[in-house]
């Protein structure tokens, strides 16, 4: 009883030791504030999944619901992160829970915070031009398109652009980079062999010929709706309210803005 009741006791002088407005941990071994590269690996990946998924409903169906709920969510999920502690951003305890069974793999926090920044102004202003003033244009696709870019390499390759832009502009050097790519020279031929690439090129025409094929010959079904749709009147004033703006026609998205303002 006596040493349960002490090993409780300095669990809570350890939680009480560590501040709770803090920017990584300080562990044994490491000169600099570091970050668990596994929690932050997952939190990047379930953070794309979402952003995925709200993103596809804008870009298919014209529905931007999805997109301005994210957005306030990924915005509070990034304050928490980067002004009061990583380690209670929602994301990140998710992350951190997924893969509480490996072995951590630390980083340097200082280029993590850097590149986070760099997701928060992001999101800022996502929050002002989808949630605020509810504005669709090629502005939210080119930031939403940047902040899945981030993400994909994050929670794919382990490749932070926002930490390699840090490297870039910091006068100091970085340490604790995921995968030691600050110290690692990669041995000739690391990358691949000429015999790897000319398989990837086969792949590529083969999907490219199969994707032509495939676009050539629709479906009876598209076909019948195709015919259905050209063979209907369409009233002239209705005509002239969904007459395609042309941002939308340059970045390839008629009938998205059809489908979202009831124009189909």
């Amino acid at each position: 009883m006596m040493i349960i009741r002490y090993s409780l006791t300095k669990q809570s002088e350890d939680s009480m030791a560590k501040p709770l407005f803090q920017f990584g941990e300080y562990v044994q071994g490491y000169s600099v504030a570091v970050l668990n590269e596994r929690a932050v690996r997952a939190a990047a990946g379930i953070l794309f999944f979402f952003a995925m998924v709200t993103f596809m409903n804008a870009m298919l169906l014209g529905n931007f619901q999805p997109t301005r709920v994210f957005v306030v969510a990924f915005l509070i999920d990034f304050t928490v992160r980067i002004f009061v502690n990583p380690k209670f951003s929602p994301s990140l305890i998710l992350g951190q829970w997924m893969v509480r069974k490996q072995e951590p793999e630390y980083v340097g926090a200082p280029q993590k915070r850097f590149a986070w920044a760099i997701g928060f102004v992001l999101a800022l202003l996502m929050l002002y031009l989808i949630v605020i003033k509810g504005v669709i244009g090629p502005i939210n696709m080119l930031v939403c398109g940047t902040c899945l870019l981030l993400l994909f390499f994050e929670s794919s390759f382990g490749i932070c652009i926002g930490c390699k832009l840090y490297d870039l502009l910091s006068r100091n050097k970085v340490e604790l980079c995921p995968g030691n790519v600050c110290s690692y020279n990669p041995a000739p031929g690391a990358g691949g062999t000429w015999v790897q690439g000319a398989v990837l090129v086969v792949f590529l025409v083969a999907v490219f010929n199969v994707a032509g094929w495939v676009y050539s010959h629709p479906t009876s079904q598209q076909g019948l709706q195709n015919s259905a749709e050209s063979a209907a009147p369409q009233d002239p004033v209705e005509a002239e309210r969904c007459k395609v703006p042309e941002f939308a026609k340059k970045i390839g998205h008629e009938q998205q803005w059809k489908l979202h303002n009831g124009c189909q």
